[in-house]
């Protein structure tokens, strides 16, 4: 892997300082500047497709030499097509409304004085992030659009490609006058970078971890900062005794196997009882001919009795992997209850054609993103309409979900009155 740079505890207080007071520039530019440097933006990776691609390469090599899992290499590993969807992201982005400087509408209060709120930039964006080189140029490009500054610690595992894709980056801002620490990349591997940035309160407004359970943990444990977390992805798809099979079928298989390795696919299967008897046989030889091991409860091993018998372990995994766990229930309700027990708030799936049925699951399961009727990986801030996602919020503060351009900004209050005082003043002598 890459060596660490050498980065004093002083340097990494000094890239965030300057990364802050660029984050004032951002914060005022034009939305039709921010609009031409995010298609520069794209236009540079394009152009520098080669130099990216030669330095994940570099990076998958090493990967695989140190016997990193699957899972992450899949995430790691950048090509032509992944490398188009990356400036096309930041095309999107740049086409999408500005939220910086959006009035909500104004209500005159009784003294006279009218109140609205203004959406307003956060500052500066901290991400710390595993494997994915493409967060470097998502993040950068949705923390620009929003008038933030970003300040990016990638891992080891893409040192080389995220700074070749923030070099590429880089050019564009540098090409149309805009402070290049406006996207600051961490020269370092060393961890105790991390550990400096989590204190920087000062220069940083909010941090947001993407990677597996132990990195979230850690920044959440560790940090002076707000955090966004997202500690995993236990998703469920719940086929309902008035389901459409063929549609739980297709459901089943995009969820599962289309990527297994990311956050919005499936790791539990719920199956109601009226329909175990059809459905469960049926599940498992769809899954295994696609490679899926099922792990299933004592209902499930009843109706195929060579599935492998799954522990409460396997109810609460986040696999990525080509391993499902199944359970049979007798209810929505008791579908909702093992998912508000073993689920992580991230994407819950129900198959039903009774609308009651799905509304009242839509409206009381406890998930970020609930989908009825349609597959898990719609769960992507790209799929719902906000561009490339910065991340998904798993708690409620202050966002919720896949994150885009609006949860990347605040409100202010401004008021405009024409002299009012909340108390009279005593008249002034002449």
């Amino acid at each position: 892997m890459a060596e660490a740079s050498p980065t004093t505890h002083r340097s990494i207080e000094s890239l965030a300082a300057e990364c802050s007071q660029a984050a004032r520039q951002v914060a005022n530019l034009s939305t039709a500047r921010k609009n031409r440097v995010l298609q520069h933006m794209a236009d540079a990776l394009l152009d520098h497709q080669a130099s990216i691609l030669d330095a994940n390469n570099t990076d998958v090599s090493g990967a695989r030499d140190d016997g990193l899992p699957e899972a992450m290499i899949d995430r790691l590993v950048l090509n032509e097509k992944r490398l188009q969807k990356m400036a096309a992201a930041l095309r999107e982005v740049a086409s999408f409304s500005d939220p910086v400087g959006q009035m909500s509408a104004t209500t005159t209060r009784p003294s006279g004085i009218e109140v609205g709120r203004m959406r307003i930039p956060l500052g500066v964006i901290g991400m710390i992030y595993e494997a994915r080189p493409n967060v470097t140029s998502d993040a950068a490009g949705l923390c620009f659009k929003a008038g933030n500054a970003v300040f990016l610690r990638g891992g080891s595992e893409a040192f080389h490609a995220n700074h070749a894709i923030a070099d590429a980056l880089h050019e564009a801002l540098e090409a149309e006058d805009v402070d290049p620490a406006a996207i600051t990349l961490v020269p370092t591997t060393d961890r105790a970078a991390v550990q400096e940035m989590l204190t920087l309160n000062q220069h940083i407004d909010l941090v947001i971890p993407r990677g597996g359970e132990g990195l979230i943990r850690f920044v959440d444990e560790t940090s002076r900062i707000p955090v966004i977390k997202h500690y995993k992805g236990v998703c469920h798809l719940y086929v309902d005794a008035q389901a459409d099979l063929d549609i739980a079928d297709d459901l089943l298989i995009d969820g599962k196997t289309s990527r297994p390795s990311v956050c919005n696919a499936l790791e539990t299967l719920l199956v109601h009882e009226d329909v175990a008897d059809t459905y469960v046989p049926r599940a498992c030889a769809l899954l295994r001919e696609a490679g899926v091991t099922v792990r299933g409860d004592e209902q499930v091993q009843a109706r195929v009795p060579d599935v492998e018998p799954a522990t409460e372990d396997d109810y609460a995994a986040e696999y990525l992997d080509l391993t499902i766990a199944m359970r049979v229930v007798d209810s929505a309700d008791t579908a909702q209850d093992h998912i508000a027990t073993y689920g992580s708030n991230h994407t819950e799936v129900i198959v039903t054609d009774d609308l009651p049925t799905a509304r009242h699951f839509a409206r009381t399961v406890d998930a970020s993103v609930v989908l009825v009727n349609a597959s898990s990986r719609f769960s992507d801030g790209g799929e719902l309409g906000l561009g490339a996602e910065i991340g998904i919020s798993t708690t409620k503060l202050h966002a919720y979900g896949p994150m885009g351009l609006q949860a990347l900004t605040t409100q202010k209050f401004v008021v405009y009155g024409a002299g009012e005082t909340r108390h009279p003043v005593p008249e002034r002598t002449a």
